[in-house]
């Protein structure tokens, strides 16, 4: 065999084998660089993680050619300020989440997490099998961008609260931080709601300015520091069964992709939904126990008939979205209902009699 053509096959081979190995060659000739902008503190547990990964994935399955670097809420923007960023071109893609984009449509919420609504799971079977990613597509055109969910906390918590709940009387003029649909949905119970980052939520509870709020779960509210604060955490979080995170991108920057490229950014949010979503439940478990056991939690379980309440202030919010002048939110409403019909007549046989056959009193070993 001729040497020279095997050393230059050798070189191939072992170039091919060490690219594969690593996260993104280090120059690609025609490198683009992107910046990410994000609604999170910078490697913030949870969602900021999950900022970082996505950045990382696009990078490394574009072979480099996309070059993405994070850019933490206040570093270039504020984190509410991601998306019209990315809509005017000051960044090329955000990492945020739907429910804080109520005031560009509301229809948006739903993309992002609904008051006794979808699961993590059923929220990426209304995107990919019931419609939902084609309405996502169309109202996020309004705006100049292309969007895909990328990740989801799974089902949230209800929140730190000051003082111990007994009764829908309570939420009279608790002063309340949410966001999305919740904050439609807690507001005609009476509560003050109050619109704030994660971060913000901290200093308002310590300050006296709020009396309870809700952010994520245990794992990233450990980071945050809630407990200190507010002893007692309420579930279950009704308000957002689960809370999707999304990747939205600057429609001109993401057209004038080579498709390629365009593939590698929706192979990239699609393949962390699930990862990431399973490791919020596994770090929540993680973080509950230790915050039970180390800080002395009080966990405690919203009463019923507050439930119930809350479920009615629920159904009166979609019924009012379902009214709604603008034609494209009441198409989104319908198909979210549609699916979430379907999921409720079906999932008490599946993951709910699972779920229940799961805690009733036998021996198992623990």
């Amino acid at each position: 065999m001729d040497r020279r053509r095997f050393l230059s096959a050798s070189t191939v081979a072992g170039a091919t084998v060490a690219a594969s190995a690593l996260p993104a060659p280090a120059i690609a000739q025609d490198r683009q660089d992107w910046t990410m902008v994000t609604s999170w503190p910078r490697n913030l547990p949870g969602p900021g993680i999950a900022a970082n990964k996505l950045a990382e994935r696009i990078t490394a399955l574009s072979g480099g050619r996309l070059n993405v670097t994070v850019s933490a809420a206040g570093e270039l923007v504020p984190g509410r300020g991601v998306f019209d960023a990315v809509a005017d071109g000051t960044a090329q893609l955000y990492h945020s989440v739907p429910a804080y984009w109520g005031s560009k449509s509301i229809g948006i919420l739903l993309f992002g997490s609904q008051p006794f609504g979808l699961t993590a799971e059923e929220q990426q079977g209304w995107m990919l099998h019931g419609g939902g990613q084609a309405l996502y597509d169309e109202i996020y055109g309004r705006f100049g961008m292309k969007a895909f969910l990328c990740g989801n906390s799974g089902p949230q918590w209800a929140g730190w609260f000051r003082n111990e709940i007994h009764s829908v009387d309570d939420f009279q003029g608790l002063r309340f931080r949410t966001a999305g649909l919740a904050s439609e949905m807690l507001a005609k119970l009476g509560a003050a709601v109050v619109a704030m980052g994660g971060a913000d939520m901290f200093q308002a509870l310590q300050s006296g300015a709020l009396d309870a709020g809700e952010f994520i779960g245990p794992w990233s509210d450990s980071a945050l520091g809630y407990y200190q604060i507010a002893p007692y955490y309420y579930w279950p979080g009704i308000g957002e069964p689960s809370s999707a995170e999304e990747c939205g991108v600057n429609k001109a920057a993401y057209d004038a992709l080579p498709a390629d490229l365009q593939q590698v950014i929706a192979f990239a949010c699609q393949s962390l939904y699930g990862e990431v979503t399973t490791e919020y439940n596994t770090n929540h478990a993680i973080a509950l126990k230790q915050l039970v056991e180390e800080h002395d939690v009080q966990v405690r379980k919203m009463p019923e008939d507050v439930e119930i309440a809350l479920g009615n202030a629920a159904g009166e919010v979609i019924a009012e979205m379902r009214e709604n002048e603008d034609e494209l939110v009441r198409r989104i409403v319908e198909s979210f209902l549609t699916y979430r019909t379907s999921m409720v007549s079906y999932m008490p046989y599946s993951t709910g009699g699972i779920l229940n056959a799961r805690a009733l009193d036998y021996t198992f070993p623990g």
